[in-house]
């Protein structure tokens, strides 16, 4: 039984990657420029230093990128107390 559970495991982690790199490579051309325009001017060295993380946390942008969220707005004391939302 161990051994039936850890395959179950295992499959189910490599489908997650396989979604998740299938994703980014959706969405690093087109959608990242979208929700945070400061990577439009990036390099393409950039998208591959943030592949990972993307594919990783793909439930969450995929989110946001179906929700038109575009970039967070900070919300620091700093910023609250100047009044600056």
């Amino acid at each position: 039984m161990p051994l039936a559970a850890a395959r179950i495991i295992v499959l189910v982690m490599e489908l997650y990657a396989m979604l998740g790199t299938l994703f980014a490579i959706c969405f690093l051309p087109r959608a990242a420029t979208r929700m945070d325009p400061r990577l439009a001017g990036a390099p393409v060295t950039v998208r591959l230093l943030i592949l990972p993380g993307i594919v990783a946390l793909w439930p969450l942008f995929a989110r946001r990128w179906l929700g038109g969220v575009s970039a967070p707005t900070e919300r620091t004391p700093h910023r609250m107390k100047a009044g600056s939302r």
